[in-house]
Protein backbone atom coordinates (compact mmCIF):
# COMPACT_ATOMS: atom_id res chain seq x y z
CA UNK A 1 0.00 0.00 0.00
CA UNK A 2 1.02 3.32 -0.93
CA UNK A 3 1.85 6.25 1.41
CA UNK A 4 -1.29 9.11 0.63
CA UNK A 5 -0.50 11.67 -1.48
CA UNK A 6 -1.35 15.36 -0.12
CA UNK A 7 -2.09 17.99 -1.57
CA UNK A 8 -2.39 21.99 -0.45
CA UNK A 9 -5.47 23.44 -0.81
CA UNK A 10 -6.10 26.34 1.22
CA UNK A 11 -3.88 28.31 3.97
CA UNK A 12 -5.69 29.15 7.21
CA UNK A 13 -6.63 33.13 7.15
CA UNK A 14 -7.78 33.78 10.54
CA UNK A 15 -9.73 32.74 13.26
CA UNK A 16 -13.65 32.97 12.70
CA UNK A 17 -15.75 33.45 15.66
CA UNK A 18 -15.09 32.31 19.27
CA UNK A 19 -16.27 28.52 18.70
CA UNK A 20 -12.56 27.64 17.01
CA UNK A 21 -13.51 28.15 13.65
CA UNK A 22 -10.80 29.42 10.91
CA UNK A 23 -11.45 31.31 7.70
CA UNK A 24 -9.63 29.20 5.30
CA UNK A 25 -7.62 30.96 1.35
CA UNK A 26 -8.65 28.73 -1.00
CA UNK A 27 -6.42 28.25 -3.58
CA UNK A 28 -8.99 27.34 -5.80
CA UNK A 29 -12.02 29.22 -5.17
CA UNK A 30 -14.26 27.50 -7.61
CA UNK A 31 -13.50 23.84 -5.62
CA UNK A 32 -15.93 22.27 -3.44
CA UNK A 33 -13.40 19.83 -2.60
CA UNK A 34 -13.03 20.73 0.90
CA UNK A 35 -16.75 20.85 2.00
CA UNK A 36 -16.59 17.40 1.47
CA UNK A 37 -13.94 15.79 2.98
CA UNK A 38 -14.06 13.96 6.68
CA UNK A 39 -10.47 14.72 7.18
CA UNK A 40 -7.51 17.14 6.33
CA UNK A 41 -4.12 17.41 6.71
CA UNK A 42 -3.06 20.33 8.58
CA UNK A 43 1.04 21.44 8.34
CA UNK A 44 1.39 23.84 10.84
CA UNK A 45 3.51 27.27 9.88
CA UNK A 46 7.15 27.62 10.83
CA UNK A 47 8.09 23.44 10.33
CA UNK A 48 5.93 22.86 13.91
CA UNK A 49 4.75 19.70 12.04
CA UNK A 50 1.62 18.51 10.38
CA UNK A 51 -1.58 16.33 11.59
CA UNK A 52 -4.11 14.44 10.08
CA UNK A 53 -7.63 16.33 11.60
CA UNK A 54 -11.33 15.08 11.30
CA UNK A 55 -13.60 18.05 10.05
CA UNK A 56 -16.50 18.58 11.97
CA UNK A 57 -18.19 21.07 10.03
CA UNK A 58 -17.70 23.48 6.64
CA UNK A 59 -19.39 26.03 4.89
CA UNK A 60 -18.92 28.10 2.15
CA UNK A 61 -18.99 32.24 3.50
CA UNK A 62 -18.30 34.61 -0.36
CA UNK A 63 -14.95 33.39 -1.87
CA UNK A 64 -13.53 31.67 1.66
CA UNK A 65 -14.71 28.29 3.38
CA UNK A 66 -15.15 28.10 7.16
CA UNK A 67 -13.92 25.26 8.91
CA UNK A 68 -14.43 23.67 12.02
CA UNK A 69 -11.86 21.22 12.68
CA UNK A 70 -12.00 18.30 15.54
CA UNK A 71 -10.73 19.49 19.28
CA UNK A 72 -10.49 23.19 17.72
CA UNK A 73 -12.74 24.55 20.06
CA UNK A 74 -12.04 27.50 20.92
CA UNK A 75 -10.27 31.10 19.40
CA UNK A 76 -7.01 30.94 21.56
CA UNK A 77 -6.83 27.33 19.76
CA UNK A 78 -7.72 28.50 15.84
CA UNK A 79 -5.56 31.52 16.39
CA UNK A 80 -2.45 28.80 16.68
CA UNK A 81 -3.22 27.70 13.36
CA UNK A 82 -3.25 30.79 11.39
CA UNK A 83 -0.59 30.19 8.17
CA UNK A 84 -1.30 26.26 8.36
CA UNK A 85 -1.60 24.91 5.15
CA UNK A 86 -4.93 22.73 4.90
CA UNK A 87 -4.37 19.57 2.61
CA UNK A 88 -6.63 16.39 1.02
CA UNK A 89 -5.59 13.31 -0.16
CA UNK A 90 -5.26 13.40 -4.03
CA UNK A 91 -7.33 9.78 -4.31
CA UNK A 92 -10.09 12.28 -2.72
CA UNK A 93 -10.52 14.55 -5.52
CA UNK A 94 -13.56 14.17 -8.14
CA UNK A 95 -12.86 12.14 -11.22
CA UNK A 96 -11.76 14.34 -14.37
CA UNK A 97 -13.59 14.24 -18.34
CA UNK A 98 -11.04 13.34 -21.17
CA UNK A 99 -8.10 16.08 -21.83
CA UNK A 100 -8.58 17.82 -18.29
CA UNK A 101 -5.78 17.40 -15.40
CA UNK A 102 -5.23 18.88 -12.12
CA UNK A 103 -2.01 20.98 -11.40
CA UNK A 104 -0.62 19.17 -9.24
CA UNK A 105 -0.35 15.94 -11.22
CA UNK A 106 1.60 17.85 -14.05
CA UNK A 107 4.40 18.60 -11.08
CA UNK A 108 7.95 16.31 -11.90
CA UNK A 109 6.35 16.11 -16.03
CA UNK A 110 9.27 16.24 -18.79
CA UNK A 111 9.36 18.50 -20.57
CA UNK A 112 10.65 17.47 -24.44
CA UNK A 113 10.65 18.97 -27.54
CA UNK A 114 9.86 16.97 -31.11
CA UNK A 115 12.84 14.47 -30.98
CA UNK A 116 13.02 13.68 -27.71
CA UNK A 117 15.16 16.31 -26.41
CA UNK A 118 14.42 17.12 -22.83
CA UNK A 119 14.57 20.72 -21.89
CA UNK A 120 13.13 20.43 -18.46
CA UNK A 121 10.71 19.60 -15.86
CA UNK A 122 7.60 21.24 -14.47
CA UNK A 123 7.79 22.51 -11.30
CA UNK A 124 4.59 24.65 -10.15
CA UNK A 125 1.78 25.92 -12.65
CA UNK A 126 1.24 29.82 -11.71
CA UNK A 127 -1.72 32.17 -12.28
CA UNK A 128 -0.87 35.79 -13.39
CA UNK A 129 -3.64 38.18 -14.23
CA UNK A 130 -3.25 37.96 -18.08
CA UNK A 131 -2.35 34.29 -18.33
CA UNK A 132 -1.81 30.88 -16.47
CA UNK A 133 2.13 29.57 -17.37
CA UNK A 134 3.96 26.34 -16.34
CA UNK A 135 7.24 27.08 -14.81
CA UNK A 136 10.06 24.93 -16.07
CA UNK A 137 13.04 23.94 -14.44
CA UNK A 138 15.72 23.95 -17.39
CA UNK A 139 17.70 20.99 -17.44
CA UNK A 140 20.96 22.21 -17.86
CA UNK A 141 20.83 23.89 -14.84
CA UNK A 142 20.11 27.59 -16.38
CA UNK A 143 17.58 29.12 -14.85
CA UNK A 144 13.67 28.23 -14.52
CA UNK A 145 11.54 29.66 -17.91
CA UNK A 146 7.80 29.80 -18.16
CA UNK A 147 5.37 28.80 -20.62
CA UNK A 148 1.96 30.09 -21.00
Amino acid sequence: MTAARWVPLAEVARPHGVRGEVRLKVYNSDSDLLLDLDEVLVRLPDDGGEHEVSIDAARRADDAILLKLHSVDDRDRAEELRGAIVCARREDFPPLEDGEFYACDIEGARVVIAGGQELGKVRDLRSYPSVDVLVVGASDGGKDWEIP
